[in-house]
């Protein structure tokens, strides 16, 4: 009995190992933080049930595992979910604190991938997006993730390839020094304190870009939307500005963000994407529900 809690105990051990790795995978095709950990816990599950010493490779074996786990919940999320709803969805965002961050070491962290791009990997294909991710963001052969879509490794490079020029050409390019991001979002919620309606258009690029994604349930003003134009954009920004003090910097996927908590309400998660000193894009997470699953603790000093 001791042999075989022992050897348990061994396998659980390396499975921790590459947990930290299948987690990172499984949010790059999810977007979402709890079904990542469904999807790593699925892995687990489905290594109790061969024969591990067999596994040449355990972490590969592992990483398959999980990328066919998470295509079969992304083809099942795309066949109930409704158009209105992608063209609104945020994805789940992972905080940090903001102060003492090396940017470097910051971008090494297995969760730092940016807002943005979760964005535009959501409108690819499921077989698209997990050749993308294996492939390009984890190195995973072409023959390895063929049988997991159930193609040839050819007709899956052509995959990855077909995704990554979409990638390429829907991700905005934005400033990737933390500093002046602070900058213009202290120059964001300063206008939005003082009320100031000019600054909060001057802080924004013309064609700047607000995507709301407060679930299917709230309604009105506070629902979900997508905003084109500083002045829209400011004038959606107005309409809130009374949560504006309770806002504060953090670090939202690698990049400086806002968590907003009146009295310790969560109320928004906000990422942007900065560009010669404005704002280009701005993605606001704003779902009750989502946000009370969400550690925002993290971001606190």
């Amino acid at each position: 009995m001791d042999g075989m809690s022992t050897d348990a105990e061994l396998l659980a051990d390396r499975f921790q190992e590459h947990r930290g790795q299948l987690r990172a995978v499984a949010y790059r095709m999810l977007g979402s933080l709890a079904e990542a950990e469904d999807a790593v816990q699925e892995a687990w599950l489905r290594l109790g049930r061969v024969d591990a010493d067999e596994i040449r490779n355990l972490g590969g074996w592992l990483t398959t595992v999980v990328g066919r786990v998470c295509l079969d919940m992304l083809r099942s999320r795309t066949a109930r979910r409704e158009q209105s709803i992608d063209e609104t969805f945020v994805p789940d965002p992972v905080i940090r604190p903001l102060p003492g961050v090396d940017p470097e070491q910051e971008a090494l962290e297995t969760d730092s991938v940016g807002v943005a791009l979760l964005i535009v990997l959501e409108t690819l294909e499921p077989a698209e997006r997990l050749a993308f991710v294996l492939h390009d963001m984890f190195a995973v052969p072409f023959d390895d993730i063929a049988p997991i879509v159930e193609r040839s490794s050819a007709a899956t490079r052509q995959l990855a390839s077909r995704a990554r020029r979409r990638v390429q050409g829907a991700t905005p390019t934005g400033d990737l020094d933390l500093g002046r991001q602070r900058r213009a979002l202290e120059a964001f919620l300063a206008a939005s304190r003082g009320g100031d309606f000019e600054a909060l258009v001057a802080v924004l690029h013309p064609d700047v870009v607000l995507r709301v994604d407060s679930g299917a349930l709230v309604r009105g003003a506070a629902a979900s939307k997508v905003l084109r134009g500083a002045r829209a954009v400011a004038e959606g920004a107005f309409t809130f500005r009374q949560f504006a003090g309770w806002a504060r910097l953090v670090l939202v996927n690698g990049s400086v963000g806002v968590v907003t908590a009146p009295e310790g309400r969560p109320l928004s998660v906000t990422a942007v994407t900065v560009a010669d000193g404005r704002i280009t894009e701005m993605y606001i997470l704003a779902d009750p529900e989502r946000l009370d699953r969400l550690d925002l603790t993290a971001g606190k000093d």
